[in-house]
């Protein structure tokens, strides 16, 4: 795994040596962040299900003002804290132990341009995850949920509509806005 464009283009981040972290691949990641490039810079990210924090540094990486890690594994808590270590970024950032529905609870009152969401595959509820997020997310904030391609993504999640599917491999990304 590496970062793939921005400041930190290149660095070599470390992957889980432990099961139950499916990191975000780079080119699904690259696609991620081609769809999102011009809403990047400047920005403020949530990273749900951050697991390598990957998705976060590479904002970080492209620009973003500040990235919101939510990670609730304690060995991927160490991933992350060691990959933004690796990148020599020492601020930015806040990482948050616990999972997305505790951390949307805590978060109440902020707002995030851009929410990223990679759950587990096999997760029952796509819809509460994403409902989750719902009031942390800005005015004209998108939401991305990564899924198996399998899986079929919530048309809508409280006041958030599905705008768009991209696929690629086994996974699938998910866009959401606040309805117009």
């Amino acid at each position: 795994m590496r970062v793939i464009a921005g400041q930190f283009k290149g660095r070599r981040l470390k992957a889980p040596r432990f099961e139950g972290l499916r990191p975000t691949s780079d080119q699904l990641r690259e696609t991620l962040f081609n769809i999102l490039a011009p809403h990047v810079a400047g920005s403020t990210v949530l990273d749900g299900f951050a697991g390598t924090g990957a998705v976060g540094i590479e904002a970080l990486s492209r620009g973003a003002r500040h990235v919101t890690f939510v990670e609730r594994d304690p060995r991927a808590l160490k991933l992350i804290a060691r990959n933004l270590d690796a990148c020599g970024i020492v601020g930015g950032y806040s990482i948050i132990r616990g999972s997305v529905m505790r951390a949307s609870s805590l978060l109440i009152g902020e707002s995030f341009d851009i929410v990223v969401l990679d759950p587990p595959y096999d997760i029952e509820d796509l819809s509460a995850v994403v409902s989750a997020v719902a009031p942390l997310v800005a005015e004209a904030g998108t939401v991305v949920l990564e899924h198996a391609r399998r899986r079929h993504a919530p048309t809508d999640a409280g006041p958030l509509v599905r705008r768009r599917d991209v696929r690629s491999g086994d996974s699938a990304l998910t866009f959401y806005a606040a309805a117009a």
